[in-house]
Parts: C-alpha cells; structure tokens; sequence
C-alpha cells in the first residue's frame, strides 16, 4: 500500500475510525479520502456508491456503524442491527462495484457465543447464540463477517474481517449510560470527584474479565493486517492483558484520583462474563500492541478534560470545578 494510496477510512468519527486517521498520518498516508470533503451517510446506499463513483478509493476500512454499551444494546437493538447491517452492505457492495484493491471489515468480540471456551477462537464462531445483553448488534457484526467471505468466494475479492478487544481512547462516548464500560467509569468517577459525590455505582458485580487494548492500538493492528494479512478467516485484534471489570475500575480511580468507594450494582447484568480473544495468529505475523493500559488510560482522561470540561455533564451538572 503505498503512502499516496487512496485510503477511505469508512466511519472516520467513530472511536476507532477517528484512531486510523491519526496511525495513517502518523505512518504518512496522507491521501485519505472523506477525511476533509466529508463522507456519505453510511445508511444510504446510493450516496455511498456516489462517494466511491466520485473519490475512486484503492483501500477501505469499514470501520462505522453505531455501538454503545450494555444499555445502549438494550435500549436500541433495532437500530443497531438495522443500521450496522445497511452501512456495511453499502460499503461492501460499492467496494466490489468499483474494484478496490484491499477491504478490512472491522466486527466486534462480542460476535463470539457467549459461552465459548476462553480464550476465544475464530473456529468458536457460529456454535452458539452471542450474549443476550448485545445479541442484536452481534448478529449485524456477523452477517459482516459473512458478507466479505461471500464476496470473496463469488466475486474473487480481497475482503478481510478483524475482530478487535475492547477498545477505548480519547473520541470515546463518555455518556453515562450508552457509553462502553471504560469511558463510562471515567466519566462518572470524574464527575464524582467533583462534585464530591462519596460512591460511584458500577453495573454488575465486577467480575466479568474483558481484554482493554488503546484505540489507537488496534488502529495500529488493522493497518498491519491491511499490510500483512490475506487469510479466508476473521482475524482476532488483541494481545492486551485481560482484566476484571473490578480490577480495570481500581486503575481507573486512581488515575482519575477520585477519593470514593466503588459500589457494584449487582441487580444490574454482567453482560458476558469472560471475553478474552486468541490473538496468536495476529502475534505470529508480528504485531504487538505498543500502549500499556495505566498510559492508555491517563491519555484518554487527559483527553477528557481537554475536550469535555467546558460543557455539562448529561445531568446538568458542570463538569469542572
């Protein structure tokens, strides 16, 4: 792929869309097109195909469509399924119309059955139904999967499938109630500190082991893959160190400095308890993730504060002192 490639990053404001546009820069790929022209509503497909008639990209990552947290699946599964499904049949469709070169579809760990062996696999795919909490925007992510191997096998195209860990950084959803677990914890025990609040409520009873891994990490991995990797198969996007949510929330109290006790709801579901992926095929070709977890995290609070003290919190309350 050379750096005056023409390079359509298919979702550039999501948290890991908005992660590639700055490892591409950084690795000085710099004909990134819809970066500043603007791109289509995903959702849309015939301004999608418009997009790709008029800007001719040679390499796409299709990395948008909406996602969220244990209350976002459950408030807006119709939405989630409905619109992750349009945006990648558009994208995908109008890649193989106008022969691009090279595709990485970007799914999710939470297509993996929610009681698969640990850690997870690519040939546990499919032998059982994902989580409840998430299963609307899993099944989206694996007809995803499904689409780029169909075209692949009737078409002849370069479609590949990386399935990330949970990722987080700064451009996260720092909502209260939509956001993933990460930016969640951050938001509300920041606001805590502020307002002096004495406990922060964690939904679950803390014990669910996730893989974290730095947005701009996985970025890093699907840049790599784009590079390196031409497999039939998904391909897992990990390598991090799995924690407890109990655990990961102790590092992120004392990066916040927040002086509280932490509470766990335990009325409130776990969501999958284990999500670790086997990332050893992704490890063997060379890539390993450069971001360690206290450093990701002080970057992305940093982050935090830069860009969202200014403004309310969604309750109403000022966010800085």
């Amino acid at each position: 792929m050379e750096l005056r490639a023409r390079i359509y990053v298919a979702g550039k404001d999501t948290l890991i869309g908005s992660a590639l546009v700055r490892v591409l820069r950084r690795y000085g790929y710099t004909n990134l097109v819809g970066v500043t022209d603007g791109e289509p509503d995903l959702t849309d497909g015939a301004a999608v195909d418009a997009f790709f008639a008029r800007t001719q990209p040679e390499y796409v990552f299709m990395v948008g469509g909406p996602s969220g947290g244990i209350q976002a699946n459950l408030r807006f599964p119709a939405t989630f399924i409905r619109d992750n499904l349009l945006a990648e049949t558009h994208v995908i469709h109008s890649a193989y119309r106008h022969r691009i070169t090279k595709l990485l579809y970007l799914a999710s760990s939470c297509v993996y059955p929610r009681d698969c062996s640990q850690p997870m696999r690519v040939e546990s795919l499919m032998t059982g139904r994902p989580e409840s909490t998430n299963e609307a925007y899993a099944m989206a992510k694996l007809a995803g999967i499904g689409l780029c191997q169909a075209y692949a096998q009737q078409h002849g195209t370069l479609f590949l499938s990386g399935i990330p860990a949970d990722a987080f950084g700064p451009g996260d959803d720092f909502s209260r109630e939509d956001s993933h677990v990460v930016p969640a914890l951050v938001g509300r025990m920041h606001e805590a500190k502020i307002t002096g609040t004495p406990a922060v409520d964690i939904w679950g009873t803390g014990r669910p082991r996730r893989e974290f891994v730095y947005a701009d990490d996985v970025a890093d991995a699907c840049l790599f893959v784009m590079l390196r990797y031409e497999g039939p198969e998904p391909i897992n996007l990990g390598g991090g160190v799995p924690m407890s949510i109990g655990e990961v929330a102790e590092v992120i109290k004392d990066v916040v400095e927040y002086p509280g006790a932490l509470r766990f709801d335990t009325s409130r579901p776990d969501g999958m308890p284990v999500k670790v992926l086997d990332s050893s095929p992704l490890l063997k070709l060379g890539w390993r993730p450069k971001t360690p977890l206290r450093e990701a995290l002080q970057t992305t609070y940093a982050w935090y504060l830069r860009e969202r003290l200014s403004r309310a919190s969604p309750t109403g309350v000022p966010l800085s002192s």
